[in-house]
């Protein structure tokens, strides 16, 4: 009896990080394409544009890697040789990418957020050239739509959703699928979307763009 106790424990003990290490919060994206649109504007900046985008992660609640990441936001940035299409990160030939971490984090947090975003990331995460430290601003209004980040100097986005009045050919959809993996999101516009980082070797601005994604995320 006490035998099967303890190996109730145990097991009840080796599931527990897997709860443990859930992560829920809000997530933004922009890229330099649109994705709210429908195939003549996307066939149009086919191998033109979307080259470039960035993932912002705003974690509310939870762990990784056993650490504490409530209250804090990382952010990735990438170029590609291609646009990021279908196929997100694994379309262009070449990408490379770097990581601003939220300077509020402590030096635990901060090896736990860039485990996160390589992790997150997919492809981008494991062809990571810098790190960054920056104040981190993010929010999301789920009930609007509307969401903010700032990343120091090197990031700004705002964003809103789509609205009537920013369908042009009527057929516009959420074309090219988000970046990342998430729980619920809308496609919608990027009023500013600025990046002016290091170790990409690009800046760019694509302001009052059908280029945006809001959404929420849940990982375990």
């Amino acid at each position: 009896m006490l035998r099967s106790a303890m190996l109730a424990l145990v097991a009840a003990g080796l599931a527990l990080p897997a709860w443990a290490d859930e992560v829920s919060g809000t997530y933004l994206e922009t890229r330099t394409c649109q994705v709210y649109t429908g195939p003549c504007f996307a066939n149009a900046e086919t191998a033109l544009a979307g080259k470039d985008a960035v993932m912002a992660w705003n974690i509310e609640d939870g762990k990784h890697a056993g650490v504490d990441l409530a209250g804090l936001s990382v952010v990735v940035c990438m170029t590609g040789s291609d646009t990021l299409g279908f196929g997100g990160v694994n379309d262009p030939k070449s990408l490379k990418s770097t990581v601003i971490v939220d300077e509020k984090a402590s030096p635990e947090q901060r090896e736990a957020l860039i485990l996160f975003a390589k992790e997150h990331a997919g492809r981008a995460g494991k062809e990571v050239v810098r790190i960054d430290n920056a104040p981190i601003t993010m929010s999301l209004d789920l009930a609007t739509l509307s969401g903010n980040l700032a990343a120091g100097k090197m990031v700004k986005l705002s964003t809103r959703k789509a609205r009537a009045t920013d369908c042009i050919c009527t057929n516009e959809v959420a074309y090219y699928p988000p970046l990342a993996k998430l729980q619920n999101f809308a496609a919608g516009v990027s009023i500013e979307a600025e990046y002016k980082g290091r170790g990409l070797g690009t800046t760019w601005s694509t302001p009052n763009s059908r280029s945006a994604y809001m959404a929420t995320f849940v990982y375990e």
